[in-house]
């Protein structure tokens, strides 16, 4: 489904040059669980940007279902990102001054789409996610927890083939670190791709493959479950 043949990215400034990542091949099937993990720096998260077209290559190509996305306009890109991904991250960034039901739907907002039909998927989406008794509120009345299921809720509500998740457990506790991990594992088991970064090798240990990157490179990839 993706691939990334020979991948290399360098970001440049008038003072330095950095190699975020240095020939990159790296293929992911429909429907695996992938956790890519490495020390903070590495590259993890430029890789993760790459592969959800929210960036390009410096180098080499990044291929979605056998297509080479060198070859898109910027708003081939834009719809095939919108239309393919969903995106999850450390940081919830939803906006204070929104509902939650009004959170969700903004994915929604670049399609061709009647208000009545984005205000059911929203519903859907938060009932995924057990949060259908919270629509009305807003971000500061939930807990963190809450707030990452309503930022999965937002990730999912478009339908994407694949889930992108960066750091998603991050700012949370134990606990609800483990129910979010569970709303992904469980949207895996119902078929949406899931790529995660993370730090926390136990949670890596629940999915189906492990990928490392160190220095911008891949150094081992493979797959294990937890005893």
């Amino acid at each position: 489904m993706i691939r990334l043949n020979k991948v290399s990215k360098t970001y440049r400034t008038d003072k330095i040059e950095t190699l975020a990542l240095k020939d990159i091949d790296l293929r992911i099937e429909r429907g695996e669980f992938v956790a890519m993990m490495g020390p903070s720096g590495c590259g993890k998260s430029t890789l993760l940007n790459l592969i959800g077209l929210l960036d390009r290559p410096g180098s080499g190509s990044v291929e979605i279902d056998g297509a080479a996305i060198a070859s898109y306009r910027d708003k081939d890109v834009a719809r095939l990102r919108n239309s393919t991904f969903g995106f999850v991250f450390q940081s919830f960034h939803l906006i204070p001054d929104l509902r939650v039901i009004d959170n969700v739907e903004l994915p929604l907002l670049y399609r061709s789409m009647a208000a009545g039909e984005r205000r059911a998927l929203a519903r859907e989406a938060l009932e995924r996610v057990g949060l259908g008794a919270r629509m009305d509120h807003y971000p500061n009345q939930l807990s963190g927890g809450q707030q990452q299921r309503v930022a999965i809720a937002r990730a999912i509500v478009g339908k994407p083939q694949v889930l992108l998740a960066d750091e998603p457990t991050g700012n949370l506790d134990s606990k609800m670190g483990a129910e979010v991990m569970d709303i992904l594992l469980k949207l895996n088991a119902e078929g949406t791709t899931v790529v995660m970064v993370t730090h926390d090798e136990q949670e890596a240990r629940r999915v189906g493959r492990i990928v490392r990157v160190f220095d911008g490179q891949l150094v081992s990839e493979g797959h294990l479950h937890a005893a």
